[in-house]
């Protein structure tokens, strides 16, 4: 007896040739022109500088134990530090950013400055008023010591970098304050997990901040985050070219770049909100590409292979497993009796700003953060892009902060 389903489909049958799949479906990255990726997209000794300045900051004893040696941070200044040395403002950079918060791309540098709608002449962080410094966050790669760095041996460590904790960043980031001159900062600030170190700063430090902005950001990372985080963790360290971290000598083209694309499409889901994805793209196939015999993909999968392989044009996968496991760890209470009783040692003025529509970075995070200090404002923007409000809602985020800093470190205009 036959039935009407009862129909071998052959693989060929099942799934159209691989010919005419979507470049993401076939695990492709590759640079615009088609040509394939550097192994890494860190900065290298050797390559242009552009516009970064390097500090060595000597070694750093770690909160997990044992010491990194020879540690140097890349950093970047705008504007001029007064006689008083009381206007320097520090710009604590997110997961993927760097040094480069404005300015062009170009020469030394992958892409153009993050934030530069924030900070410049006459932008809400004014730099002919305050003397603005930032660095590449210890583990990173783009200048300072991380992963793509070379160790004594003159290897890039690989596998053999160490677990960092967001107060091994903030130690090193002190030396960088001494190494400049600036007793105190006027500002400290940062979003998302650049927040972890602003308020490690204002917690470890309290007597280096006057005032401090975190923004989008929590006190210790949640249940939820660790399990987001994990997971693009794992999408790297799963994927065979890693080779466990040492990877940084194989030819163009072979580096763990589909999992460092994957951790960013897991992360970009996290940054934008529900709201946005169905509105802007919703079940929207992709141009001619036909989701329905797989060979092509709705839109929304589109932008985030999109965004996907752009980090991977300008990143390094070691970098991001590092700072992701530093993020995994941020827990501000640690050792300290618990997060209420570190907060309640803040002596700096406070601003905490959330994204009504963060679902990363609740906005109830922000408020629990406002709640345990003595002198803080809390903030919370409208936003339809979700936790990446910080990156795109200047028209309110500028206000906020050119006001709050106004207030608490009225420098005087300085003409070059």
């Amino acid at each position: 007896m036959s039935y009407p389903y009862d129909h071998r489909v052959s693989a060929s049958e099942r799934r159209p040739p691989r010919s005419r799949l979507a470049p993401s479906a076939r695990g492709q990255v590759r640079a615009e022109d088609g040509s394939p990726l550097p192994v890494s997209s860190a900065w290298r000794p050797g390559q242009p500088v552009g516009n970064r300045r390097f500090v060595d900051v000597g070694d750093i004893d770690l909160e997990a134990g044992g010491t990194l040696p020879g540690v140097r941070l890349a950093y970047e200044t705008w504007g001029t530090l007064n006689e008083a040395r009381d206007n320097a403002v520090l710009v604590l950079h997110a997961l993927t950013g760097d040094s480069h918060v404005l300015g062009d791309a170009g020469d030394g540098h992958l892409s153009a400055g993050w934030w530069s709608e924030m900070v410049g002449p006459g932008r809400p962080i004014d730099t002919n008023r305050y003397y603005v410094v930032a660095p590449n966050v210890l583990g990173g790669c783009q200048g300072s010591t991380g992963p793509a760095s070379p160790a004594a041996d003159g290897v890039p460590y690989g596998s053999r970098f160490p677990a960092l904790t967001v107060r091994d960043q903030v130690a090193a980031e002190i030396r960088l304050t001494d190494a400049l001159g600036v007793e105190q900062w006027a500002l400290v600030i940062g979003a998302s997990m650049g927040g972890h170190r602003v308020l490690e700063w204002a917690v470890g430090v309290p007597d280096r901040v006057r005032a401090f902005a975190a923004v989008a950001t929590a006190a210790q990372t949640t249940g939820d985050q660790i399990a987001w985080l994990h997971s693009q963790i794992g999408a790297i360290v799963a994927d065979p070219k890693f080779a466990g971290g040492d990877y940084y000598d194989a030819p163009d083209g072979e580096g763990p770049h589909v999992g460092l694309s994957l951790a960013r499409q897991i992360a970009h889901t996290t940054y934008r909100s529900a709201r946005e994805l169905d509105t802007r793209f919703g079940r929207i196939p992709q141009r001619a590409e036909n989701p329905l015999d797989g060979s092509g993909r709705f839109a929304v999968q589109s932008y985030l292979d999109h965004h996907g392989a752009k980090l991977a044009r300008r990143f390094d996968a070691g970098s991001y497993v590092t700072l992701t496991q530093s993020m995994i760890t941020h827990d501000l209470g640690r050792d300290r009796g618990g997060v209420a009783a570190a907060l309640a040692g803040v002596t700096a003025r406070g601003l905490v700003i959330a994204v009504d529509s963060d679902r990363l970075f609740l906005p109830a995070h922000s408020s629990l953060i406002a709640r345990g200090l003595r002198d803080a404002d809390l903030h919370v923007m409208h936003s339809d892009h979700g936790h990446d409000g910080f990156l795109i809602e200047f028209d309110t985020l500028g206000p906020i902060v050119a006001a709050f800093l106004g207030e608490v470190a009225p420098a005087v205009r300085h003409h070059p």
